[in-house]
Order: structure tokens, then sequence, then C-alpha cells
């Protein structure tokens, strides 16, 4: 098979100035509780997981979810295989000490892999039953189980997939509310905001 059998396509030069395509943003308005859940949803077929491997230093994960905007990084092994998930809660929050106080070292020794919530401590929702809910199922959801976020999980031809994730500040972000690290006050002002 040759390419001399395929035809160019016609080049062209810019008219003017051009600006480059954005996904759609999710008009903040038009969430409410009784929105699909899809909406809220950060969707990995459409955009990229942030991944980090589990022997990265906490402080490089932390940067690297500052750099992103975000405040968690999914866990991967050489595989693309999820292994767990770390939270800048994690990073932040007590783990990094009491991991020192176990085992002793210094702050740069300890690796998302000392903090990190494995994949087998983890909870998912199923896909099939996202796209059927709303924001308030999922908010439910969230605020039960006194979680920041649920991963999104599908199952492709008997493979598990993490489809997405679905996360309380997302939420927040949509509906125009401050999102705080404590999970309870950021529902409180969710539910005030939706009053």
């Amino acid at each position: 098979m040759s390419i001399e059998q395929f035809s160019a396509l016609t080049e062209i030069n810019l008219k003017g100035i051009a600006v480059y395509a954005q996904a759609p943003k999710n008009n903040i308005s038009d969430v409410n509780l009784h929105s699909s859940a899809i909406e809220v949803m950060t969707d990995f077929h459409h955009t990229p997981a942030i991944t980090i491997d589990s022997d990265t230093n906490i402080d490089d994960a932390n940067a690297k979810m500052i750099s992103f905007s975000i405040r968690s990084l999914l866990v991967t092994n050489s595989k693309a295989q999820v292994v767990g998930i770390v939270t800048a809660s994690d990073i932040l929050g007590e783990k990094p000490m009491r991991v020192l106080q176990q085992r002793g070292g210094r702050h740069q020794d300890v690796t998302v892999y000392d903090v990190m919530t494995a994949s087998d401590q983890l909870f998912f929702v199923h896909y099939n039953d996202l796209a059927k809910a709303k924001v308030g199922h999922i908010l439910q959801t969230l605020r039960q189980s006194g979680r920041q976020h649920t991963l999104v999980l599908e199952e492709q031809q008997g493979n598990e997939i993490v489809r997405g994730i679905v996360s309380a500040a997302q939420i927040a972000r949509q509906l125009g509310v401050a999102h705080h690290t404590d999970v309870a006050r950021t529902f409180v002002e969710i539910e005030n905001a939706l009053k």
C-alpha cells in the first residue's frame, strides 16, 4: 500500500487572528439539584485523567494538583492501572506526620503511596446509575459518606474502567459556591446557594 493513492488536502492561511476550540462550559445557573448528575462529572472520555505514580514525593504531587487546579490525582502503576487516589487532604493533613512518626525519616521521603487511599478501599458509583441520577442524588451520596468525591466506574467488555470523578469541589464551582476543605461546610454552602 502506498500513500500515492491519496490526494493531499488543501492547506489554507488564516484570514485574521484565530482562537482555539474549547470544551463547552456548563452555565452555572443551569446546574441545580434536578440537573443530570452527568453535568457535574469530570468525564475522562472528554477530559484526560490527571495521574501520578505511587513513588512520587508528596510535595511533587501537591505541586501537580496546584498546577492543574485540582484536589485529587488518580494513582497509577506502570500498566496504567488505577491503584488508588491521593487528595490534597491526604497530602496536607495528618497522614504525612503519622507516616514519619511510625517509620522516621524526612518529609521529602514521604511518597504518594504512603498517604493515598488504595483502590481496594475506594468507593465508586456505577456510570449507569449516575446517568439516571440528578445532582441532588450525588450530593446526598457525598454528604452521607462524608467524602469530597466519588469515582465513576464503567464496565466495558468485562473490564472495569474508571470513567470519571464527581467531586463536591466541582459541584460547588458549577453552582458558584465557595468550596471548603471541611466537607460539612461545603454542603451547607451548597444548600444555602440552592435555597
